[in-house]
């Protein structure tokens, strides 16, 4: 039962919020959300990108490669964090994100997107944010790297559950 929850919800909040308190973002607080890579995700992202690496698509070549299966393409995984900010403040504008790829992520695996706000400053009614952000594994790091948005506002939305086809 466990695992088929797992399987159909795309993200896990991590951070809930009173309904009736607004919660502002300041440096130093961490937002998170996990998901589980699907074959049908990365096949979807496929089409999308026009990206046919066959360690992606093939099982075979990506073990002939030394990996232990398909692999979820980097990018992909990486979505997880313009995903997170937009999902506690709409109508964000994602400016920048530098990434550095440190372990592979395997189709099926949970992985832990995590975003922590480390400067905040205004400028004409918005706000320039900027994160240090982060993916793990099983507790371990497979991505970092450092984002920049342009939030509407610093009251952060609550999180709903949604479905993979959110």
């Amino acid at each position: 039962m466990m695992h088929m929850k797992r399987l159909l919800f795309s993200f896990v909040p991590f951070l809930r919020f009173s309904s009736t308190t607004p919660v502002m973002l300041k440096s130093g607080d961490v937002l998170k959300q996990a998901r589980i890579f699907s074959d049908m995700d990365v096949l979807e992202y496929s089409k999308l990108s026009y990206d046919s690496n066959p360690l992606h698509l093939d099982s075979g070549y990506s073990k002939n490669a030394g990996f232990e299966g398909r692999l979820v393409p980097g990018m992909l995984v990486a979505s997880l964090l313009p995903r997170i900010i937009a999902s506690h403040f709409p109508g964000a504008v994602y400016v920048s994100q530098t990434l550095h790829f440190k372990l592979p992520v395997y189709i099926g695996e949970e992985i832990t997107g995590e975003v922590q706000a480390t400067s905040i400053r205004e400028m004409k009614k918005k706000h320039i944010a900027k994160f240090s952000t982060k993916c793990f594994k099983d507790g371990n790091l497979v991505l970092d790297g450092e984002a920049t948005a342009i939030l509407p506002t610093l009251s952060m939305e609550p999180m709903q559950s949604r479905t993979m086809s959110d």
